[in-house]
């Protein structure tokens, strides 16, 4: 029927658009503020009960934004839409689609493919959607302030939402902002600090009275009070109670005990009864559907010109405008489903699917709702619908289609294959309680091992990235120990995970225990040689253990040059085992052939970055830190927001940015326990000590460094800790705690282990700057030979300086000249001003000629600005950078804009001859540029 063009949605009630105004006139001023002062401009929740005025609300920002010449893009949650991937997203960005097709290609293919439309390959990273997205509201923001609002959020699909989150916290200085509309908080993801909350609370007896006064026909005398009272500040219930005071048989009751919601449906249920059957069911049928039903979907409804849409409109079900019908408020459509039988509803929804066969996942979910019983068909239609989800990142969707799938299914086997596939979607969520619930299903559908320890298995992984780290390595233990027999590759799977959860945690107990089951594990393989997982894991668990496949890593890196997840390990190995060097180009060459599998980051997600960070590529270093930090923030991934913060405050405290690495790790201990997440702790304490140093705090230096010892001199983590010995010892000699700081290195020399290379670097610096001067010279000279300058620039740097320091003390002025202008070189060219300017006053003390330094402004830059300006130095446009560095291209304009002021710059051209790039290996593109990052270790 070419005369059912016309839309169908949830609105509010239709009272004067200035309701507003009367309602929350204090309300709208804060989201107008956030929506259009540029000093004020953010993102807010606007909480509420049904029927309290979110949606009139909106309505009023969004006019007054659009009558000054903002762009608003709206989208509205909704049921029928939960379980479809980027369905609110594709509502709100639908008017623009066009600018898609502007994005830069790999935005624009991320951005489709979530979409269900380009070249299908593999899911598409949902950092890069997020970038997309950001890059578009900013195009869009260039030539007039652009509004983002959601209504009904409690019913948008996760995606979308998680989407909206990322681009909130990164649009910087770009006029855009965001309101979203819930009446169901709790059901929202956690959306952090970046959103404020707004919450509308009953109208006041005042506000109340105005509210009547505005509608065409006030209630009056005792029927006005009646309606005030029953009322109860709810807007909704107020017009709704005036609209027919005195028409119902039945009024409320004052002091009734149920909520506004639920007497206003009681209310409109009344009203339905009083349709015809048919007219109710055309009613249910658009409250299955979505808001705006496709062409398919209106053949089954009569036609605009029917008299049943004038009797629905009457009984105050619905409002129309022009063509267009629309609920008058979501309660409505509650009411419409809430009174259908079942059997109506069943009717409704197989009408429905019959209708969608252009469509197949709304077909798939409503032929799911019309089910009760087994059905194969559709279980295999809806497993289907998990997969397109999944092609398209909607992980969340996949396992609620995967969950559904797995009830609808007749075979026990195909039940427990079906939830073990939507536990693993769930994963990728992030939503430890989504994934314990779905392991809670496997553990009621059987008790066969394999499956039950594969779901204890993804629930460990999940844990180490969010939660306890002790409860997460008895999780993954237990899966180990159930596998072992059944399922020993799968167990030795669930050995790498603890293997990394022991790495975090540093107790010496696990490295025993998963020491023990890997016995266990190789018995029951029957191998005649340890897998090289295997290796792996007992060297990530006790280096030591390790240093036979230290003598194989090249050999192993060299055969496994084109298989990225191999590279992958062997690079976390080399680093742990103290091959820095190798582990970097490891790393590298991983991430050029990596494919997406999954959002989620590595479970050692921060060793790449240490391992920049250590072979001299601070930049690089801080772009890894950055992608995690992204990653950790979109799906609240605490563990792993706080590894970032520390390895991105170690790098901020070596170029002598104090303030913003206490910052930094400060926030990574508050996200963790120290006690059970040792490794990030110390990593937060040597920048805390380093941040003190610079500064010239030495006695809480030293404090700091020596917190990543125990009482007994001990490490606190078996391999985090020792990089802090010639920190602690140089804090001491200058804090007086000489003494203690020598039993600590003496604890480290009389462990009984067998010390790598870098260790013995690491002892022999600490020994020299403790020793005797008589006697520092030996170890000095010890550190220096043994020491890589290649693998670790800054250590052997800091070497120099010192031993160059000890010479000159000494009046041996000719040796250190060269040793302070070697290392003056490395400071300059890594960034780390601190040292740089010790080493200029040794060179100006020892009578040396210094070049020109770097442009002191530049250290004055912020982290982040300086990172923009070094990759617009490399000649990477604002798009490049801001997909680089998860940021806009208007705020990576602002960057610079800032910058060039700062260093005396007025042209882009410019930027090669203020900065040293003797090292553009330190600055190329972030992880997320060259590849997607790494899925879970043994995944």
């Amino acid at each position: 029927m070419s005369d059912r063009a016309w839309g169908v949605g949830t609105d509010s009630p239709s009272c004067d658009p200035s309701d507003a105004d009367t309602a929350h006139p204090a309300e709208l001023r804060r989201l107008l503020e956030a929506s259009t002062d540029p000093h004020s401009r953010g993102a807010v929740v606007v909480a509420g009960a049904p029927g309290i005025g979110k949606s009139t609300l909106l309505d009023q920002v969004a006019r007054r934004v659009g009558a000054s010449g903002g762009r608003v893009l709206r989208a509205g949650g909704s049921p029928s839409e939960a379980d479809l991937p980027f369905a609110a997203l594709h509502q709100l960005l639908r008017p623009v689609a066009g600018v898609i097709t502007e994005l830069p290609a790999r935005q624009r293919t991320a951005l489709q493919a979530a979409f269900g439309s380009g070249t299908p390959g593999d899911p598409p990273d949902p950092m890069l959607i997020g970038v997309a997205v950001l890059t578009l509201l900013s195009d869009l923001a260039t030539g007039a302030p652009v509004l983002v609002l959601l209504d009904d959020a409690q019913w948008a699909d996760h995606a979308s939402l998680d989407v909206l989150a990322f681009v909130a916290r990164r649009t910087g200085d770009d006029p855009v902002s965001m309101v979203i509309a819930t009446g169901e908080p709790a059901a929202l993801p956690d959306l952090d600090g970046h959103w404020t909350s707004l919450e509308l609370a009953p109208l006041e007896r005042p506000a109340a009275e105005r509210l009547l006064d505005r509608l065409p026909r006030p209630p009056a005398g005792e029927t006005r009070t009646r309606v005030l009272d029953q009322g109860e500040g709810n807007p909704l219930a107020l017009v709704e109670l005036a609209r027919t005071a005195g028409a119902d048989a039945e009024p409320w009751a004052s002091g009734n005990p149920l909520p506004i919601a639920a007497r206003l449906e009681r209310r409109w249920v009344e009203r339905l009864n009083g349709l015809e059957p048919a007219a109710r069911q055309w009613l249910l049928v658009l409250a299955l559907a979505a808001d705006d039903p496709a062409e398919t979907v209106l053949t089954l409804l009569p036609g605009p010109a029917d008299r049943m849409w004038a009797a629905v409109e009457w009984a105050g079900l619905v409002d129309r405008t022009g063509s267009r019908v629309t609920f008058r408020h979501p309660l409505v459509r509650s009411a419409v489903y809430q009174s259908a039988s079942f059997d109506e509803r069943r009717a409704a929804h197989h009408a429905l699917a019959s209708a969608l066969t252009e469509d197949p996942d709304r077909r798939a979910w409503h032929l799911a709702a019309a089910t009760t019983g087994a059905d194969p068909e559709v279980a295999a239609a809806l497993e289907d619908s998990a997969g397109r989800a999944r092609r398209r990142g909607g992980y969340a969707a996949a396992a609620r289609a995967l969950e559904r799938a797995a009830e609808l299914s007749a075979d026990r086997a195909d039940r427990v294959r079906l939830i073990a596939a939507a536990t693993e979607m769930a994963v990728m969520t992030g939503q430890l309680v989504r994934v314990e619930r779905l392991a809670a299903r496997t553990r009621a559908w059987t008790d066969e091992p394999t499956p039950l320890a594969v779901a204890a298995l993804q629930t460990g992984r999940l844990m180490a990235l969010t939660s306890s780290q002790a409860a997460a390595f008895q999780q993954l233990m237990a899966a180990a120990r159930q596998l072992t027999t059944a399922h020993p590759e799968g167990a030795l799977q669930a050995l790498a995970a603890a293997a990394v959860v022991r790495f975090y945690s540093g107790a010496e107990s696990q490295r025993d225990e998963i020491g023990a089951a890997l016995s266990d594990v190789l018995r029951a393989l029957s191998a005649t040689s340890v897998p090289l997982l295997g290796r792996w894991l007992m060297a990530v668990a006790d280096p030591p253990g390790g240093a036979g496949l230290r003598a194989e890593l090249a050999q192993l890196i060299t055969a496994a040059r084109q298989r990225p997840e191999e590279l992958h390990l062997l690079a976390i190995a080399a680093w742990i085992l103290d091959e820095t060097g190798l582990a970097v180009r490891a790393f590298e060459a991983s991430l050029a052939l990596w494919s997406s599998a999954g959002p989620l980051p590595d479970g050692l997600g921060g060793v790449a970055a240490l391992a920049h960070l250590e072979h001299g590529r601070i930049a690089r270093a801080q772009a890894f830190c950055a992608e995690l930090a992204a990653v950790a923030d979109t799906y609240g991934l605490d563990h792993a927001a706080a590894c970032a913060a520390a390895v991105d405050a170690l790098a901020a405290a070596m170029r002598g940015d104090a303030v913003n690495a206490r910052e930094l790790a400060e926030r990574a201990l508050s996200l963790i326990d120290p006690a059970e997440s040792r490794s990030v702790a110390v990593y937060a304490y040597r920048a805390l000590g380093i941040s003190a140093a610079v500064t010239g705090n030495h006695e809480d230096a030293y404090a700091r460094f020596r917190a990543a010892f125990e009482v007994d001199g001990g490490p606190v983590h078996y391999h985090a800790s020792v990089a802090a010995l010639p920190e602690l010892a140089a804090a001491a000699v200058r804090s007086g705690y000489h003494q203690q700081a020598a039993d600590v290195v003496e604890r480290t020399v009389r462990s009984g282990e067998t010390h790598s290379v870098r260790t013995q670097v690491l002892i022999h610096h600490s020994q020299a700057l403790l020793a005797d001067p008589d006697y520092a010279e030996t170890h000095f000279r010890a550190a220096l030979t043994l020491s890589g300058p290649a693998d670790r620039p800054f250590e052997h740097a800091r070497i120099l300086l010192d031993l160059a320091e000890w010479l000159r003390r000494r009046r041996r002025i000719a040796e250190a000249r060269p040793l302070l202008h070697e290392c003056h070189d490395v400071f300059r060219r890594l960034g780390a001003r601190p040292w740089a300017t010790r080493a200029e006053a040794e060179l100006r003390a020892s009578g040396a000629q210094i070049a020109a330094a770097e442009p002191a402004a530049f250290g004055e830059l912020t982290p982040q600005q300086q990172q923009v300006v070094r990759l617009a130095a490399l000649g990477r446009t604002n798009r490049e950078i801001g997909e680089n560095l998860f940021l806009s291209p208007r705020t990576v304009s602002s960057h610079l804009y800032r910058a060039f002021p700062k260093l005396g710059i007025t042209a882009r051209s410019q930027l090669r001859d203020v900065l040293d790039t003797a090292a553009p290996s330190d600055v190329v593109t972030s992880a997320g540029s060259r590849g997607s990052r790494p899925r879970n270790v043994a995944r």
